[in-house]
C-alpha cells in the first residue's frame, strides 16, 4: 500500500492552522497531528497486520496447530506485512534498502505491536475463539472484532506519536 492518500493535502492533515509552519506537526511541538491523520495512518497499519493476521490464522487452523504456533505465525505475518506496505512505499520514493528499513521500522514497530497486542488479546479471550474453524462465524467474528478495537486503541495513539514527529509521521518526509 503507498502513501498517497496522505497527499490530500499540502498540510497532511496536521492540525496547525498554517500547515507544516516550522514542522510543529512533526516535531513534537504543540500542534500534534490531526485525527485524520492518526486514523489513515492507523489504517495504514491495520491493512498489513489482517492481511498477514488473517493469513497466518488460516493456515494454522488449517493445518489443525495449536493456538501458539498459530498466534506466532500470525503475528509474524502481521508484522512482515505491515513493514513491507511502509518498505514498498519509501523504495518507490528512492530509499536505499537500509534507510528503508530504519523508516520502516521507526514508522511501523510500535504501530503493529499495539494492535497485534489488542486484536490476539481479544482473540484469546473470546471463548472457544481459537478452536473455531474458518468456516464458523466465531473465527471471523472474533478476528474481525479484534483488528475493530485493536484500531480504536491504536489511533489515539498514533495520534499522539505523529503529533511529536514519531510513528509514521518518519514516512511523510518521503512522498
Amino acid at each position: 500500500m503507498d502513501h498517497t492518500a496522505h497527499q490530500h493535502s499540502t498540510a497532511h492533515d496536521h492540525a496547525a492552522p498554517s500547515g507544516h509552519a516550522g514542522q510543529e506537526g512533526h516535531g513534537g511541538g504543540s500542534a500534534g497531528a490531526s485525527w485524520s491523520t492518526a486514523a489513515k495512518a492507523t489504517l495504514h497499519c491495520l491493512t498489513g497486520c489482517a492481511i498477514g493476521e488473517i493469513t497466518g490464522m488460516a493456515i494454522g487452523t488449517a493445518l489443525l496447530w495449536g493456538n501458539v504456533p498459530t498466534m506466532a505465525l500470525a503475528i509474524g505475518l502481521a508484522f512482515l506485512f505491515g513493514y513491507s506496505f511502509t518498505l514498498f512505499a519509501v523504495f518507490r520514493a528512492g530509499l536505499d534498502f537500509k534507510t528503508a528499513i530504519k523508516v520502516a521500522l521507526a514508522a511501523d514497530t510500535v504501530s503493529i505491536a499495539v494492535m497485534e497486542l489488542v486484536d490476539n488479546a481479544i482473540i484469546a479471550l473470546t471463548p472457544g475463539a481459537m478452536d473455531a474453524h474458518l468456516d464458523e462465524a466465531l473465527f471471523w467474528g472474533a478476528l474481525l472484532g479484534g483488528f475493530a478495537v485493536a484500531f480504536l486503541v491504536t489511533t489515539p495513539l498514533n495520534k499522539w506519536m505523529i503529533g511529536r514527529g514519531k510513528g509514521h509521521a518518519v514516512v511523510h518526509a518521503y512522498h
